[in-house]
């Protein structure tokens, strides 16, 4: 077991301490989950913080044994605004994690893929009215600021209901004056290359698994088409994630370093449970 570089009561008197510092303080916390802190308010995205999956597939041909410790539990995260989810897949949509953090948070907002509103309000338990969905194009405002505008993702196609919503999304988010985008699941698709090029992206946020038939799960990008799509949309900073998680579904992000390196492409590689700081 991978441990995490700081975990419970150690991550939450990190995330304490620097509430009130100037600048914009991100955590990966496994998988595709990043906790995001600027000005006293919080983002939560894709937080996957359960063994939910684990327990479902133990008894399969595709067991999901977890290789990195548990950052927190999700009922601790008690300051939460915002919580998202770019698609329904368990580890980008579990119950587990969400139901204690939307108890934890009577106030909090969810924002999803408008197609998954009803499928994500009985996952959750919630009125579908709760959910604030959003399209490829749409863009919704946070009450103290923030702008949060969906991407179209293609995990591994990319996928539109009967209404023409994308069930698959990235989301870009403008906070303060820092411009993140997080792709969520997807494998390298025109139409998003096509979708960023109207932002100048500070953070790109991108899974480097890659795409092997032979795990049976939808693909992604791996290490070196991260670091072209990284360099594509002029991302001043990579992130790789969606690795470290399952055994069976993840790879070693030495190789997106050495192949970031390369291209002279600024990368991140962090640890689970780790902050990273960008200063006003």
């Amino acid at each position: 077991m991978i441990p995490a570089i700081q975990k419970d009561t150690e991550f939450l008197a990190d995330v304490f301490n620097h509430q009130k510092l100037p600048g914009l303080h991100l955590w990966w916390l496994g998988q595709s989950g990043y906790l995001i802190q600027h000005q006293n308010h919080h983002l939560l995205i894709d937080p996957y913080l359960s063994d939910a999956l684990t327990i479902k597939y133990a008894e399969t041909d595709k067991p999901h044994i977890r290789m990195s410790e548990r950052v927190v539990a999700p009922e601790k995260l008690n300051f939460i605004d915002v919580v998202t989810s770019s698609h329904n897949h368990t580890d980008h949509l579990d119950a587990d994690t969400i139901k204690p953090i939307i108890a934890a948070n009577p106030g909090i907002q969810m924002i999803i893929p408008e197609a998954n509103r009803l499928f994500a309000a009985d996952r959750l338990s919630q009125p579908a009215s709760w959910f604030t969905g959003l399209n490829d194009g749409d863009k919704c405002t946070i009450p103290w600021g923030w702008e949060v505008f969906g991407i179209p993702a293609a995990h591994n196609e990319l996928e539109r209901d009967e209404l023409g919503h994308c069930r698959f999304m990235g989301y870009v988010f403008r906070i303060g004056r820092y411009t993140i985008y997080h792709s969520g699941d997807t494998i390298w698709h025109e139409d998003i290359i096509h979708a960023l090029t109207s932002f100048n992206i500070d953070i790109a946020i991108l899974p480097i698994n890659g795409n092997l038939p032979e795990r049976r799960v939808a693909g992604n990008l791996d290490a070196r088409e991260a670091v072209r799509m990284a360099q594509t949309i002029g991302a001043k900073l990579l992130i790789p994630c969606h690795y470290h998680l399952f055994t069976f579904n993840s790879v070693e992000p030495e190789e997106c370093l050495a192949l970031a390196k390369d291209a002279h492409q600024r990368i991140q590689i962090l640890q689970v449970g780790e902050r990273l700081d960008i200063q006003d």
